[in-house]
Protein backbone atom coordinates (compact mmCIF):
# COMPACT_ATOMS: atom_id res chain seq x y z
CA UNK A 1 0.00 0.00 0.00
CA UNK A 2 1.46 3.39 -0.92
CA UNK A 3 1.21 6.28 1.49
CA UNK A 4 -0.23 8.59 -1.14
CA UNK A 5 -3.18 6.32 -1.94
CA UNK A 6 -4.19 5.33 1.57
CA UNK A 7 -7.06 6.81 3.58
CA UNK A 8 -6.56 8.80 6.76
CA UNK A 9 -5.02 6.30 9.20
CA UNK A 10 -6.65 5.46 12.51
CA UNK A 11 -4.67 6.68 15.52
CA UNK A 12 -2.74 3.94 17.28
CA UNK A 13 -3.40 4.15 21.00
CA UNK A 14 -0.47 1.79 21.54
CA UNK A 15 1.92 4.29 19.96
CA UNK A 16 0.70 7.12 22.19
CA UNK A 17 0.94 4.84 25.23
CA UNK A 18 4.46 3.69 24.30
CA UNK A 19 5.53 7.31 23.81
CA UNK A 20 3.94 8.20 27.14
CA UNK A 21 5.76 5.34 28.84
CA UNK A 22 9.09 6.56 27.47
CA UNK A 23 8.39 10.14 28.54
CA UNK A 24 7.33 8.92 31.99
CA UNK A 25 10.67 7.15 32.39
CA UNK A 26 12.36 10.46 31.60
CA UNK A 27 10.14 12.47 33.97
CA UNK A 28 10.62 9.86 36.67
CA UNK A 29 14.21 11.04 37.11
CA UNK A 30 12.54 13.41 39.58
CA UNK A 31 12.13 10.43 41.94
CA UNK A 32 15.93 10.14 42.19
CA UNK A 33 16.12 6.45 42.94
CA UNK A 34 19.94 6.53 42.88
CA UNK A 35 19.92 9.06 45.73
CA UNK A 36 17.66 6.78 47.77
CA UNK A 37 19.94 3.83 47.03
CA UNK A 38 22.96 5.83 48.23
CA UNK A 39 21.11 6.61 51.47
CA UNK A 40 20.23 2.94 51.99
CA UNK A 41 23.42 0.97 51.22
CA UNK A 42 22.90 -2.76 50.95
CA UNK A 43 19.23 -2.48 49.95
CA UNK A 44 19.04 -4.51 46.72
CA UNK A 45 15.62 -3.14 45.73
CA UNK A 46 16.64 0.52 45.70
CA UNK A 47 20.05 -0.39 44.28
CA UNK A 48 18.33 -2.03 41.32
CA UNK A 49 15.96 0.90 40.79
CA UNK A 50 18.84 3.35 41.12
CA UNK A 51 20.88 1.46 38.52
CA UNK A 52 17.86 1.27 36.20
CA UNK A 53 17.50 5.05 36.38
CA UNK A 54 21.18 5.73 35.66
CA UNK A 55 23.08 5.68 32.36
CA UNK A 56 25.83 3.08 32.18
CA UNK A 57 29.30 4.58 32.12
CA UNK A 58 30.21 3.38 28.62
CA UNK A 59 29.42 -0.12 27.33
CA UNK A 60 26.20 -1.95 28.13
CA UNK A 61 22.64 -0.84 28.76
CA UNK A 62 20.27 0.09 31.56
CA UNK A 63 16.55 0.86 31.34
CA UNK A 64 17.40 4.57 31.41
CA UNK A 65 19.59 4.15 28.34
CA UNK A 66 16.58 3.02 26.32
CA UNK A 67 14.73 6.34 26.68
CA UNK A 68 16.49 8.23 23.88
CA UNK A 69 16.48 5.39 21.32
CA UNK A 70 12.79 4.74 22.05
CA UNK A 71 11.93 8.40 21.55
CA UNK A 72 13.89 8.45 18.27
CA UNK A 73 12.39 5.13 17.14
CA UNK A 74 8.85 6.38 17.81
CA UNK A 75 9.48 9.41 15.60
CA UNK A 76 10.09 6.96 12.76
CA UNK A 77 7.05 4.82 13.58
CA UNK A 78 4.76 7.86 13.57
CA UNK A 79 6.03 9.30 10.28
CA UNK A 80 4.06 7.06 7.83
CA UNK A 81 0.85 7.82 9.75
CA UNK A 82 1.63 11.54 9.77
CA UNK A 83 2.36 11.66 6.02
CA UNK A 84 -0.75 9.63 5.17
CA UNK A 85 -2.92 11.83 7.38
CA UNK A 86 -1.67 15.07 5.87
CA UNK A 87 -2.02 13.78 2.32
CA UNK A 88 -5.57 12.65 3.07
CA UNK A 89 -6.34 16.18 4.28
CA UNK A 90 -5.17 17.63 0.98
CA UNK A 91 -1.59 18.65 1.71
CA UNK A 92 0.80 18.67 -1.25
CA UNK A 93 4.23 17.08 -1.36
CA UNK A 94 5.70 20.60 -1.27
CA UNK A 95 3.69 21.45 1.86
CA UNK A 96 4.87 18.28 3.52
CA UNK A 97 8.50 18.97 2.64
CA UNK A 98 8.41 22.52 3.98
CA UNK A 99 6.81 21.29 7.19
CA UNK A 100 9.29 18.44 7.61
CA UNK A 101 12.43 20.52 7.11
CA UNK A 102 10.97 23.35 9.18
CA UNK A 103 10.28 20.84 11.95
CA UNK A 104 13.84 19.55 11.72
CA UNK A 105 15.22 23.07 12.14
CA UNK A 106 12.91 23.81 15.08
CA UNK A 107 13.89 20.58 16.85
CA UNK A 108 17.58 21.46 16.58
CA UNK A 109 16.92 25.03 17.75
CA UNK A 110 14.79 23.86 20.68
CA UNK A 111 17.48 21.40 21.70
CA UNK A 112 20.11 24.16 21.70
CA UNK A 113 17.77 26.49 23.60
CA UNK A 114 17.10 23.96 26.37
CA UNK A 115 20.82 23.19 26.67
CA UNK A 116 21.49 26.92 27.05
CA UNK A 117 19.18 27.53 30.02
CA UNK A 118 21.27 28.95 32.86
CA UNK A 119 24.33 29.42 30.65
CA UNK A 120 26.02 32.83 30.10
CA UNK A 121 25.47 32.56 26.34
CA UNK A 122 23.99 30.21 23.75
CA UNK A 123 25.42 26.74 24.31
CA UNK A 124 25.90 25.38 20.80
CA UNK A 125 25.98 21.64 21.30
CA UNK A 126 23.98 19.12 19.29
CA UNK A 127 24.14 15.84 21.22
CA UNK A 128 20.79 16.15 23.01
CA UNK A 129 17.74 14.10 22.00
CA UNK A 130 15.85 16.84 20.15
CA UNK A 131 18.87 18.10 18.19
CA UNK A 132 19.89 14.58 17.22
CA UNK A 133 16.39 13.86 15.90
CA UNK A 134 16.25 17.21 14.12
CA UNK A 135 19.59 16.69 12.36
CA UNK A 136 18.31 13.48 10.75
CA UNK A 137 14.60 14.20 10.40
CA UNK A 138 14.74 15.72 6.91
CA UNK A 139 16.49 12.63 5.57
CA UNK A 140 13.97 10.42 7.35
CA UNK A 141 11.10 12.31 5.74
CA UNK A 142 12.56 11.81 2.25
CA UNK A 143 12.93 8.09 2.94
CA UNK A 144 9.27 7.97 3.93
CA UNK A 145 8.36 8.12 0.24
CA UNK A 146 10.74 5.35 -0.78
CA UNK A 147 10.01 1.59 -0.91
CA UNK A 148 10.78 -0.41 2.24
CA UNK A 149 13.59 -2.15 0.35
CA UNK A 150 15.36 1.21 -0.04
CA UNK A 151 14.80 2.00 3.63
CA UNK A 152 16.48 -1.26 4.63
CA UNK A 153 19.40 -0.53 2.31
CA UNK A 154 19.93 2.93 3.79
CA UNK A 155 19.60 1.52 7.32
CA UNK A 156 22.29 -1.09 6.70
CA UNK A 157 24.48 1.28 4.72
CA UNK A 158 24.50 3.94 7.43
CA UNK A 159 25.52 1.47 10.12
CA UNK A 160 28.18 -0.21 7.98
CA UNK A 161 29.75 3.08 6.88
CA UNK A 162 29.65 4.52 10.39
CA UNK A 163 31.36 1.39 11.72
CA UNK A 164 34.03 1.53 9.00
CA UNK A 165 34.72 5.23 9.61
CA UNK A 166 35.41 4.57 13.31
CA UNK A 167 37.43 1.43 12.60
CA UNK A 168 39.66 3.31 10.14
CA UNK A 169 40.15 6.34 12.36
CA UNK A 170 43.61 6.13 13.97
CA UNK A 171 43.87 5.08 17.59
CA UNK A 172 45.23 7.62 20.09
CA UNK A 173 49.00 7.59 20.50
CA UNK A 174 50.60 5.81 23.43
CA UNK A 175 51.27 9.13 25.17
CA UNK A 176 47.72 10.50 24.64
CA UNK A 177 46.70 12.32 27.82
CA UNK A 178 43.12 11.29 28.50
CA UNK A 179 42.92 13.54 31.55
CA UNK A 180 43.06 16.52 29.16
CA UNK A 181 39.84 15.34 27.48
CA UNK A 182 37.88 14.86 30.71
CA UNK A 183 38.59 11.13 31.10
CA UNK A 184 40.11 10.53 34.56
CA UNK A 185 42.66 7.71 34.93
CA UNK A 186 40.43 5.83 37.38
CA UNK A 187 37.53 5.92 34.91
CA UNK A 188 39.81 4.68 32.13
CA UNK A 189 41.09 1.84 34.30
CA UNK A 190 37.56 0.67 35.10
CA UNK A 191 35.63 1.38 31.89
CA UNK A 192 38.23 1.91 29.17
CA UNK A 193 38.34 -0.18 25.99
CA UNK A 194 41.37 -2.03 24.67
CA UNK A 195 42.57 -3.56 21.41
CA UNK A 196 40.36 -3.10 18.37
CA UNK A 197 37.50 -1.86 20.57
CA UNK A 198 39.62 1.17 21.50
CA UNK A 199 38.49 2.75 18.22
CA UNK A 200 35.32 3.52 20.21
CA UNK A 201 37.16 4.78 23.31
CA UNK A 202 35.68 7.74 25.16
CA UNK A 203 36.83 11.15 23.89
CA UNK A 204 39.48 9.84 21.52
CA UNK A 205 37.27 8.48 18.74
CA UNK A 206 36.15 9.81 15.36
CA UNK A 207 33.09 11.65 16.69
CA UNK A 208 35.17 13.36 19.37
CA UNK A 209 37.73 14.42 16.74
CA UNK A 210 34.94 15.86 14.58
CA UNK A 211 33.54 17.86 17.50
CA UNK A 212 36.93 19.33 18.38
CA UNK A 213 36.69 21.03 14.98
CA UNK A 214 32.95 21.51 14.49
CA UNK A 215 31.89 22.77 17.92
CA UNK A 216 34.72 25.29 17.99
CA UNK A 217 33.27 26.95 14.88
CA UNK A 218 30.48 28.30 17.11
CA UNK A 219 30.76 31.15 19.62
CA UNK A 220 31.93 29.82 23.00
CA UNK A 221 33.12 31.21 26.31
CA UNK A 222 36.12 28.88 26.06
CA UNK A 223 37.39 26.35 23.49
CA UNK A 224 35.49 23.06 23.37
CA UNK A 225 37.73 20.18 24.41
CA UNK A 226 35.43 17.24 25.12
CA UNK A 227 32.02 16.34 26.49
CA UNK A 228 32.34 14.94 30.04
CA UNK A 229 29.94 12.14 29.16
CA UNK A 230 31.48 11.42 25.75
CA UNK A 231 28.35 12.39 23.79
CA UNK A 232 28.89 13.63 20.24
CA UNK A 233 27.24 15.43 17.34
CA UNK A 234 27.88 12.71 14.74
CA UNK A 235 25.70 10.31 16.70
CA UNK A 236 22.81 11.72 14.69
CA UNK A 237 23.88 9.43 11.83
CA UNK A 238 23.24 6.10 13.62
CA UNK A 239 20.32 7.79 15.41
CA UNK A 240 18.87 8.28 11.93
CA UNK A 241 19.27 4.51 11.46
CA UNK A 242 17.23 4.00 14.64
CA UNK A 243 14.54 6.29 13.24
CA UNK A 244 14.60 4.38 9.94
CA UNK A 245 14.03 1.15 11.85
CA UNK A 246 11.01 2.86 13.39
CA UNK A 247 9.88 4.01 9.95
CA UNK A 248 9.95 0.41 8.69
CA UNK A 249 8.02 -0.71 11.77
CA UNK A 250 5.46 2.03 11.12
CA UNK A 251 5.05 0.88 7.53
CA UNK A 252 4.45 -2.62 8.86
CA UNK A 253 1.75 -1.42 11.25
CA UNK A 254 0.06 0.50 8.40
CA UNK A 255 0.10 -2.50 6.10
CA UNK A 256 -2.88 -4.73 5.31
CA UNK A 257 -1.36 -7.66 7.19
CA UNK A 258 -3.36 -9.25 9.98
CA UNK A 259 -2.61 -7.82 13.46
CA UNK A 260 -1.17 -11.18 14.57
CA UNK A 261 1.24 -11.12 11.61
CA UNK A 262 2.33 -7.59 12.51
CA UNK A 263 3.10 -8.66 16.07
CA UNK A 264 5.07 -11.69 14.87
CA UNK A 265 7.08 -9.51 12.49
CA UNK A 266 7.87 -6.99 15.25
CA UNK A 267 8.95 -9.76 17.64
CA UNK A 268 11.08 -11.53 15.02
CA UNK A 269 12.73 -8.30 13.87
CA UNK A 270 13.25 -7.23 17.48
CA UNK A 271 14.92 -10.46 18.55
CA UNK A 272 17.10 -10.46 15.42
CA UNK A 273 18.27 -6.88 15.96
CA UNK A 274 18.83 -7.45 19.69
CA UNK A 275 20.88 -10.59 19.10
CA UNK A 276 22.87 -8.96 16.27
CA UNK A 277 23.82 -5.97 18.39
CA UNK A 278 24.75 -8.13 21.36
CA UNK A 279 26.91 -10.45 19.24
CA UNK A 280 28.75 -7.57 17.59
CA UNK A 281 29.71 -6.38 21.05
CA UNK A 282 30.47 -9.82 22.48
CA UNK A 283 32.69 -10.75 19.52
CA UNK A 284 34.69 -7.52 19.82
CA UNK A 285 33.61 -6.24 16.40
CA UNK A 286 31.82 -3.18 17.75
CA UNK A 287 31.19 -2.36 21.43
CA UNK A 288 27.64 -1.55 22.51
CA UNK A 289 27.95 2.12 23.52
CA UNK A 290 24.89 4.34 23.76
CA UNK A 291 26.78 7.60 24.36
CA UNK A 292 28.31 7.58 20.85
CA UNK A 293 25.51 5.44 19.37
CA UNK A 294 27.68 2.70 17.94
CA UNK A 295 26.11 0.56 15.18
CA UNK A 296 25.85 -2.33 17.62
CA UNK A 297 23.97 -0.02 20.00
CA UNK A 298 21.59 1.01 17.20
CA UNK A 299 20.81 -2.68 16.63
CA UNK A 300 20.69 -3.68 20.30
CA UNK A 301 18.50 -0.78 21.42
CA UNK A 302 16.45 -0.98 18.22
CA UNK A 303 15.66 -4.58 19.09
CA UNK A 304 14.30 -3.53 22.47
CA UNK A 305 12.25 -0.78 20.81
CA UNK A 306 10.68 -3.26 18.39
CA UNK A 307 9.85 -5.66 21.21
CA UNK A 308 8.32 -2.90 23.33
CA UNK A 309 6.24 -1.71 20.38
CA UNK A 310 5.06 -5.30 19.81
CA UNK A 311 4.07 -5.58 23.48
CA UNK A 312 2.10 -2.31 23.49
CA UNK A 313 0.46 -3.07 20.13
CA UNK A 314 -0.52 -6.62 21.18
CA UNK A 315 -2.07 -5.56 24.50
CA UNK A 316 -3.70 -2.29 23.47
CA UNK A 317 -4.60 -2.32 19.78
CA UNK A 318 -4.88 -6.02 19.07
CA UNK A 319 -6.51 -7.20 22.30
CA UNK A 320 -8.30 -3.90 22.96
CA UNK A 321 -7.19 -3.29 26.56
CA UNK A 322 -7.14 0.51 26.36
CA UNK A 323 -8.75 1.86 29.53
CA UNK A 324 -5.59 1.61 31.65
CA UNK A 325 -3.56 3.61 29.12
CA UNK A 326 -5.01 7.05 29.95
CA UNK A 327 -2.18 8.14 32.31
CA UNK A 328 0.38 7.29 29.61
CA UNK A 329 -1.64 8.66 26.67
CA UNK A 330 -1.99 12.01 28.45
CA UNK A 331 1.81 12.28 28.47
CA UNK A 332 2.38 10.67 25.08
CA UNK A 333 0.06 12.97 23.15
CA UNK A 334 1.91 16.02 24.50
CA UNK A 335 5.46 14.68 24.50
CA UNK A 336 7.10 17.96 23.40
CA UNK A 337 5.28 19.83 26.17
CA UNK A 338 6.31 17.17 28.69
CA UNK A 339 9.94 17.34 27.51
CA UNK A 340 10.05 21.14 27.87
CA UNK A 341 8.27 21.09 31.25
CA UNK A 342 10.82 18.60 32.53
CA UNK A 343 13.68 20.92 31.55
CA UNK A 344 12.11 24.26 32.42
CA UNK A 345 9.49 23.78 35.14
CA UNK A 346 10.35 20.76 37.25
CA UNK A 347 12.86 22.44 39.55
CA UNK A 348 10.49 25.39 39.96
CA UNK A 349 7.67 23.02 40.94
CA UNK A 350 9.93 21.20 43.41
CA UNK A 351 11.02 24.41 45.12
CA UNK A 352 7.46 25.79 45.14
CA UNK A 353 6.12 22.66 46.81
CA UNK A 354 8.69 22.98 49.60
CA UNK A 355 8.00 26.71 49.91
CA UNK A 356 4.25 26.35 50.28
CA UNK A 357 3.99 23.00 52.05
CA UNK A 358 6.99 23.50 54.31
CA UNK A 359 10.58 22.31 54.22
CA UNK A 360 9.74 19.25 56.33
CA UNK A 361 6.59 18.21 54.47
CA UNK A 362 8.43 15.51 52.54
CA UNK A 363 10.44 14.14 55.47
CA UNK A 364 7.58 12.13 56.98
CA UNK A 365 9.25 8.84 55.94
CA UNK A 366 12.73 10.05 56.85
CA UNK A 367 15.51 11.83 54.91
CA UNK A 368 16.19 8.81 52.69
CA UNK A 369 12.75 9.01 51.09
CA UNK A 370 12.47 12.79 50.76
CA UNK A 371 13.39 12.73 47.06
CA UNK A 372 10.78 10.02 46.43
CA UNK A 373 7.93 11.99 48.01
CA UNK A 374 9.00 15.36 46.62
CA UNK A 375 9.62 13.91 43.18
CA UNK A 376 6.30 12.06 43.23
CA UNK A 377 4.43 15.24 44.15
CA UNK A 378 6.24 17.17 41.41
CA UNK A 379 5.36 14.50 38.85
CA UNK A 380 1.73 14.64 39.96
CA UNK A 381 1.64 18.41 39.36
CA UNK A 382 3.20 18.01 35.91
CA UNK A 383 0.77 15.24 34.99
CA UNK A 384 -2.23 17.30 36.12
CA UNK A 385 -1.08 20.15 33.88
CA UNK A 386 -0.78 17.73 30.97
CA UNK A 387 -4.17 16.24 31.81
CA UNK A 388 -5.74 19.69 31.75
CA UNK A 389 -4.15 20.28 28.33
CA UNK A 390 -5.46 16.87 27.19
CA UNK A 391 -9.01 17.72 28.29
CA UNK A 392 -8.80 21.10 26.56
CA UNK A 393 -7.34 19.45 23.44
CA UNK A 394 -4.22 21.60 23.68
CA UNK A 395 -1.42 19.67 22.02
CA UNK A 396 1.96 21.27 21.35
CA UNK A 397 3.40 19.96 18.11
CA UNK A 398 6.36 20.90 15.97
Amino acid sequence: MSIASSPTPARLVSLDAYRGFVMFLMLAEALRFAKIAASLPGNWFWAFLGWSQTHVEWTGCSLHDLIQPSFSFIVGVALPFSIAGRLARGASRRDLSLHAFGRALLLVALGVFLRSVGKPQTNFTFEDTLSQIGLGYGFLFLLGFRPVRDQWMVFGGLLALFWAAFALHPLPSADFDFSQVKVPPEWLAQHGLHGFAAHWQKNSNLSWAFDTWFLNLWPRTEPWVAHPGGYATLSFIPTLATMILGLIAGETLRSDAAPSQKVRWLVFAGLTALASGFLLGALGICPVVKRIWTPSWALFSGGWCLLLLALFYEIIDRRGHKTWTLPLVVIGMNSIAAYCMDHLWLNFIRSSLKTHLGANAFLVLGPAYESLLLGGASLAVLWLILYWMYRQKLFIKI
